[in-house]
């Protein structure tokens, strides 16, 4: 029987409580999978309201935003490119579970029980906390799980910040649960369990006294985001901080954080961001002499090389200063703009495709997250500055008219849709012009800054 007290709608009450783990069983019990509310998509218009209140709030306290431009289009950049995979099938955490439920379970517990629920909560937090500490101590886990920690900085937008591949292994660890646990009742705490770890990345709460014994919190989550030495591998909580203090690695925050990986990438390219540490196991994995040796580049930890310990030598972690200045973008306040707007239209666009997503075809889907993904590089290009950039962005200006014509984008505005699609039948040549040339002019800008700066004498103190 379907509870009656079920929604696929999430109120604004719901919205805001679903971020704290605040939902009721009555509320967020479902009898099917498909029953399920996505919440985590459901929840974009509360991840942006909560980042522009931290902004706000950190202004107010601090008289400065809350982190850098480029590092947040970054962060959310990283968010947008790991949700596309949804968009062609159900996730891999939900696909095996539902089969180790449909041919191996032992018992099935009641759906609509509170003590199903309550049960489910615990069991999801339990396996989190092994799947995320195996995400730093296993080298080819790290290499999906290090994109969350990539960024130098601290804050909301660090949080959407996630790995497109990191999902392949975490299902491991929720597997167990499928022995018993309804597939509707996980999924729901599966989604709960990610949102609550959005509102503790930020630097703008400090203390929550009792609550700190119990609960992960932002102060617990920026010693994990920490690269001081006392920092690595401690916190892997992801509910509740007590299976750290059980098993060993929790860490209180101390001294100042430095926050990022200990080697920092120094890029905004959001294919780096990805999978630039599965480079390095594949050089190292063919430098490193033995089969055993290189079996253990990728099992063992980051860290690991031949005569030492698993995870490796802590005393080898570059050593921080407090000092450190973060990786920042030297693209103009212009192109910076720029790339924020564009971010911003296709965020709405975004949107708009995944709430289409049943309506629109196969081919269509395909062509738009090609077009998502073309999008973000060339956002990062242009925040690193890439000497392609514009001839990158070119050709996405290009290709967006081209899906414009053929039907596969549309205005944002309904009732402009037949007046561009006139323009770009009787003036194609024009927009394309004036396309090529708002590049050119974004590179004009680019060479006359690089020729300023090197014009300008060095100086000493």
């Amino acid at each position: 029987m379907k509870n009656p007290e079920a929604q696929q709608d999430v109120s604004v009450s719901q919205g805001i409580r679903m971020m704290f783990y605040m939902m009721k069983p009555n509320e967020t019990s479902f009898e099917t999978l498909e029953e399920v509310p996505d919440y985590v998509q459901k929840a974009t218009p509360f991840f942006i309201s909560l980042i522009l209140l931290e902004l706000v709030v950190s202004w107010i306290h601090k008289g400065k935003p809350s982190g850098p431009l480029d590092d947040a289009l970054t962060s959310m950049s990283a968010g947008v490119l790991s949700r596309l995979p949804g968009l062609f099938f159900r996730s891999i955490e939900l696909t095996s579970y539902i089969y180790i439920w449909e041919n191996y379970r032992l018992i099935s517990l009641p759906w609509d029980s509170p003590w199903t629920w309550y049960l489910t909560f615990l069991g999801v937090d339990f396996g989190y906390y092994w799947f995320h500490r195996m995400a730093h101590e296993v080298n080819i886990m790290w290499a999906a799980h290090q994109t969350h920690h990539s960024s130098e900085d601290y804050n909301l937008s660090t949080a959407l910040r996630q790995s497109v591949f990191q999902l392949y292994t975490s299902w491991i660890f929720y597997s167990p649960l499928a022995l018993f646990i309804p597939p509707s009742v996980y999924a729901v705490h599966l989604q709960f369990n990610l949102l609550y770890q959005f509102w503790i990345h930020t630097k703008v709460i400090d203390n929550l006294g009792p609550l700190e014994l119990i609960l992960n919190t932002p102060s617990h989550h920026r010693v994990h985001h920490g690269r001081n030495r006392y920092c690595v591998d401690k916190n892997f909580a992801g509910t509740l901080i007590i299976w750290d203090r059980i098993f060993g690695t929790f860490e209180a925050e101390k001294e100042k954080v430095v926050y990022g990986l200990t080697h920092p990438i120094n890029s905004f390219e959001p294919f780096k961001v990805q999978f630039h540490h599965l480079l390095t196991i594949w050089t190292t994995f063919w430098a490193t002499p033995g089969f055993f040796n290189k079996f253990s580049v990728i099992f063992k930890g980051p860290g690991w090389g031949p005569g030492k310990p698993r995870l490796g030598l802590n005393e080898e972690i570059p050593e921080v200063k407090g000092k450190e200045v973060p990786f920042s973008s030297s693209a103009s306040r212009l192109l910076q703009t720029y790339a924020v707007v564009q971010f911003a239209l296709l965020l709405t666009f975004y949107e708009d495709t995944y709430t289409d997503k049943a309506a629109l075809s196969q081919v269509t889907l395909l062509l738009r997250a090609c077009f998502i993904i073309l999008t973000l590089t060339s956002i990062g290009f242009l925040l690193d500055q890439r000497p392609k950039a514009a001839v990158l962005e070119t050709f996405r200006c290009l290709v967006f008219l081209m899906l414009c014509r053929l039907g596969h984008l549309k205005p944002f505005i309904p009732s402009l849709s037949f007046a561009f699609e006139n323009i770009l039948k009787r003036h194609g040549i024009i927009i394309v012009a004036s396309s090529i040339v708002r590049i050119m002019v974004i590179d004009i800008v680019k060479t006359w800054k690089n020729m300023k700066e090197d014009s300008m004498p060095e100086l000493e103190f």
